[in-house]
């Protein structure tokens, strides 16, 4: 499988979006600081995760909420929905 994920710092409330294949160890590497663009924002905590069978439709998945502003504002929607 295939991940899309959101993590959100739990410092500054800042959101990333990334792709994986190994879920767990991605978050693991961000919270180890291993990410140089995110470092400063470490901790982090999964908010929300999509999985998918293949690479290519995860990956453009994780593209769409990358550079479509109206794909992540539906997106932050729907996770703002269900923590309700």
């Amino acid at each position: 499988m295939f991940y899309v994920y959101v993590i959100k710092s739990k410092r500054t409330e800042e959101l990333y979006y990334g792709f994986s294949s190994d879920l767990k160890a991605r978050i693991d590497s961000h919270n180890q600081g291993k990410n140089i663009a995110i470092k400063s924002s470490v901790p982090w905590e999964l908010i929300y995760y999509e999985a998918f069978k293949s690479t290519k439709d995860a990956h453009k998945r994780e593209l769409q909420l990358k550079k479509y502003g109206n794909a992540r504002t539906h997106l932050k929607n729907r996770i703002q929905n269900s923590l309700l």
